[in-house]
């Protein structure tokens, strides 16, 4: 059950570690006997005031792709319920680079459900990788990269849109030569040129291309071309030559793109944080209909409906456009971070603001998060590189606010957090795999069997069959599914075992059994 357990949040950027390593302590985090290899990380759950007990009961999930950069709680792509416990957990190795995940969440694909996530390397805000569709079974059905003049795995995490037409928007960054001497960079320079690719799924054929600098100049860029180059040198080793911005090797990135998606009538969304502003594509010539915010706003907007470094840009059913203000550019701000809801009036080109989607507490999102329209006009909010995410009713009322990481806990914690983007969907998961079952021997309870089934949604019991052998097994008792993992307790005389997941009509999902042998041989 959902319950108010935090009076107060603490706000704490990704790298949450105490100044002394060996007296902090590890971010509280889920063990499973039955799936040590899955340490995923306990939440902290705040109601608000416009918390019902509707939703505890909903049929619907959380997914988020949290990064503690450490083994404990372990990284990675993640399902949760709306009561905090874990659904599904794909295994992560923190050490390995290839492993990173990004944006996972459930979109249609075929006119079925499907998961997508971003996998692979990611280095500067960008990444350089593949997206994978999952089905329901958590099986790989296809995989999504760039094409034509892009070498293949060159797709960036920040955003993977499947459109009706069973297509995908990518976006990559290619260096691009560019004259940078009006943001003060050399003359012949060099940018992160941001490039959006239309993917047919089936055939992975490229059937659309727009790049950035055929369309918004490089002097529309907000981020400073000196500062940066004053972090590189500060990065730079005392025996080395500091890296020169704006190089082939170290490009200007003065657009970054961080979201693409569709508009009502057909036409592409993208938001590019570096610009500040919101740029609307024709599907058919690439062309500008429109920019909303930065230098070059085609919009009178309101000054409460403002936005800077912004993340997550799209139409919302009811019209309005939604999106997460950043309103801050890394980890050390005053500036408080919000969701946005704003009426784009495209006729008389006036922008205004709806609903504000405000912190329970100033949170400065430096970088990454969301704001994620529900069809019930609700809004979740994942915070980015503050470990939070908050549902809102339409109107902007806090229903609950959700921690996770060290932030959650204080300065004597390490294990950082923050995910990219956090969604709310409903999902039916059936894995492939059988459920995970071993057994122990406590002194106290005696011999248990945990059982666990990683991504199964359905569950609603376990059924345990004991007996001399397989063939001679009957049911012995049936619990409720409680949680992840779920202890039974076995018989004196049991010398085999077996488990069976139940769906809330009794009807039987599938069977564990020990994969030790001498655990279904003998006591």
């Amino acid at each position: 059950m959902l319950a108010g357990t935090l009076t107060g949040m603490l706000i704490l950027t990704v790298a949450a570690c105490s100044p002394d390593e060996e007296d902090s302590q590890e971010v509280p985090h889920h063990s499973f006997v039955s799936r040590p290899d899955l340490k995923p990380a306990q939440v902290e759950i705040t109601q608000g005031e416009g918390w019902t007990s509707e939703y505890q009961d909903a049929d619907e999930y959380i997914f988020w792709t949290p990064n503690y950069g450490s083994d404990t709680p372990s990284s990675g792509a993640k399902i949760f319920d709306l009561e905090g416990e874990p659904v599904w957990v794909a295994p992560d190795d923190p050490d390995d680079s290839q492993d990173n995940y990004f944006d996972l969440r459930i979109q249609q694909y075929r006119g079925e459900p499907v998961l997508t996530y971003y996998q692979g390397p990611s280095e500067g805000g960008r990444g350089y990788g593949d997206i994978f569709i999952l089905d329901e079974s958590y099986q790989q059905i296809a995989q999504v990269t760039t094409t034509g003049d892009l070498e293949p795995g060159n797709a960036d995490f920040h955003d993977t849109t499947i459109t009706e037409d069973d297509t995908m928007l990518i976006g990559a960054y290619v260096p691009a030569q560019a004259d940078l001497s009006e943001v003060g960079g050399p003359e012949d320079g060099w940018v992160d040129e941001a490039v959006i690719q239309e993917i047919d799924i089936a055939s992975g054929e490229m059937l659309f291309e727009w790049s950035s600098l055929d369309h918004v100049p490089v002097s529309h860029a907000k981020n400073d071309f000196d500062d940066e180059q004053e972090e590189l040198d500060d990065e730079a080793e005392e025996d080395e030559e500091p890296a020169q911005l704006g190089t082939e090797e170290e490009p200007f990135d003065y657009f970054h793109i961080n979201s693409m998606t569709e508009d009502h009538d057909g036409s592409i969304l993208v938001s590019a944080r570096h610009t500040h502003a919101v740029y609307k594509l024709d599907r058919q010539t690439g062309e500008l209909d429109w920019t909303l915010g930065g230098s070059g706003s085609d919009f009178d907007m309101d000054d409460d409906a403002v936005f800077a470094w912004q993340h997550d840009a799209q139409r919302a059913p009811d019209g309005t456009l939604t999106l997460l203000d950043n309103h801050a550019n890394g980890s050390a701000s005053d500036e408080t971070s919000r969701g946005l809801r704003l009426s784009v009036d495209e006729e008389a080109m006036t922008a205004s603001l709806v609903t504000e989607y405000a912190p329970p507490d100033d949170r400065s999102a430096g970088s990454m998060a969301n704001a994620n329209p529900l069809p019930d006009g609700n809004m979740l909010i994942g915070w980015g590189a503050e470990p939070h995410y908050s549902e809102y009713t339409k109107d902007g009322e806090l229903i609950y606010d959700v921690c996770h990481g060290a932030g959650c806990y204080g300065d004597n914690y390490h294990g950082g957090g923050g995910s990219y983007r956090a969604y709310k969907a409903p999902w039916e998961g059936q894995p492939e795999t059988d459920p995970d079952v071993v057994i122990t021997d406590e002194d106290d309870e005696g011999r248990l069997a945990h059982v666990s089934w990683n991504g199964a949604t359905q569950v609603a019991q376990w059924r345990l069959l004991s007996g001399e052998d397989e063939s001679s097994a009957a049911a012995h008792t049936t619990v409720e599914r409680d949680s992840f993992e779920t202890a039974i307790p076995l018989p004196e005389d049991a010398q085999y075992t077996a488990v069976e997941a139940l769906d809330e009509n009794g009807e039987v999902l599938g069977v564990g059994e020990p994969e030790d042998p001498e655990e279904n041989s003998s006591n």
